[in-house]
């Protein structure tokens, strides 16, 4: 068998930003992965999976990437349990495509269906459910992990559980996540039951959230960050659950699981800087706050869930400097002092944000680096237009420090080292472990050696 070949090409995050220049790899099995890990030229390399990732974070200038999408098939199913064994390749899409139609679907899912099992597995993700579903972590069985030694370790919380903590949400530094075992939840229908609600502020989109979170499995909330004064952070409380056969009208109960088209409409170019202005900001936010008043309505999951995906890169639209997401979490005791300071800062520096979410965040796992913990976590969409917002955003920064919060990682592009660390308390036990599983830091990436999270280089 000839040595796996590499292509050089230029590579970025769904953020557009940055945009490095890779050697990347595309294995066709285990065996030729196997062989990239243990004899590849480059001194360290990074595992990739659908690129959904807004920054560096499966980016790797200084190595190489291993794109894993070849590594995608369906294992084993046991409908009694509803536990899948899968490869990590495998994506949210493909398990709801084959799933949803027999009763079972992804139980954490966050705003796209286009991600990779691997790539949930390393960020942790979490969804519109977390405040009663937790992380990823928390319906994950087991992973075999691939070690820069060629060793495939099975992982789970009773087999080499510090493996396993340390590369949920580990953002794929300990090792190559080949397959894993998930538990899916089951379904009555494709279908949710979806209560809409204007809010006029941000303590009464509070108020609100504290009352309907008890009620309902998935909650989220649009917040109109253009809004001052009075009516700062009004927004649009979308909650729902999984609807009942017997809770549909009539002509969906005939075809519970039907599935939507598969067409989508796609930007076929990136749209000019000139595109994003205050007044298309204003018309956006005051658009979506009318058109979204209070309704109850059964819309399919992926309309819930995904809307976004019906859109091809959707990400072309924020102009050809891309776009620079902030997700941040703040402790429960200080969310409301914090979000009011975020909110101020991005109204007065009159920041340009169009898709602002709030959602409540339940108890953390045990991953090192996980992102989640009790509290609020706001994300924000920044069309990345200067140096002003790199100013902006470094004090967003400072604010979620001074309240105890952390940014998540699947997001960031741009956070200093000493910021990071001071977010992720679990930084030098994480390291710790490892150290154990690559001695000589073969897996890396632009995003570790920026963030130093494999130590000072």
């Amino acid at each position: 068998m000839s040595f796996p070949r590499f292509v050089s090409r230029n590579v970025s995050g769904w953020g557009l930003r940055p945009i490095e220049k890779c050697d990347v790899y595309r294995p066709e099995g285990l065996d030729p992965l196997r062989e990239i890990v243990a004899n590849a030229p480059q001194p360290n390399l990074i595992a990739r999976g659908m690129g959904r990732s807004y920054g560096d974070a499966s980016l790797n200038s200084t190595g190489a990437v291993i794109a894993t999408d070849r590594l995608d098939l369906m294992q084993a199913f046991d409908p009694e349990s509803g536990v899948l064994h899968c490869q990590a390749a495998v994506s949210l899409a493909d398990i709801i495509e084959h799933f949803l139609p027999r009763g079972f679907f992804f139980p954490v899912t966050p705003g796209t269906k286009l991600i990779s099992v691997g790539g949930a597995i390393a960020a942790d993700v979490h969804g519109k459910n977390h405040h009663r579903s937790g992380s990823m972590s928390a319906w994950l069985k087991e992973f075999r992990l691939l070690r820069a030694d060629g060793e495939i370790l099975v992982c789970s919380r009773e087999q080499n559980a510090d493996a396993f903590w340390a590369t949920v949400g580990g953002m794929g530094l300990t090792g190559v996540i080949l397959d894993a075992g998930l538990q899916l939840r089951p379904v009555e229908t494709a279908y949710m039951s979806a209560d809409y609600d204007h809010t006029s502020n941000l303590d009464s989109l509070l108020e609100r959230m504290a009352e309907t979170e008890a009620h309902f499995d998935y909650a989220v909330a649009w917040i109109d960050c253009q809004s001052r004064g009075r009516s700062l952070g009004r927004g649009v409380l979308l909650c729902a659950n999984h609807a009942t056969r017997d809770e549909l009208p009539l002509h969906q109960r005939r075809t519970p699981f039907a599935q939507p088209s598969k067409l989508t409409i796609g930007l076929p170019f990136t749209l000019p800087n000139i595109a994003l202005n205050p007044v298309s900001n204003r018309i956006f936010n005051e658009g979506y706050y009318r058109s979204h008043g209070p309704k109850r309505f059964f819309p399919h999951c992926n309309k819930y869930f995904y809307p976004l995906d019906a859109v091809r890169n959707w990400n072309r639209g924020y102009g050809p400097r891309g776009v620079l997401q902030y997700q941040a979490v703040l402790p429960e005791a200080t969310a409301r002092e914090g979000l009011i300071e975020l909110l101020e800062l991005i109204t007065s520096t009159r920041t340009l944000t169009f898709l602002p979410i709030l959602k409540s965040l339940g108890p953390s796992s045990d991953g090192l680096l996980s992102f989640p913990l009790r509290g609020k976590t706001l994300a924000v969409d920044l069309p990345y237009t200067g140096p002003e917002v790199d100013k902006t955003v470094a004090r967003m920064d400072a604010i979620v420090l001074r309240h105890g919060g952390r940014v998540y990682l699947a997001k960031d592009s741009r956070l200093p080292a000493e910021s990071f660390a001071q977010m992720y308390p679990k930084l030098a036990l994480f390291r710790e472990i490892r150290d154990k599983l690559d001695p000589n830091q073969r897996f890396s990436s632009s995003q570790a050696r920026r963030l130093q999270i494999l130590g000072s280089p």
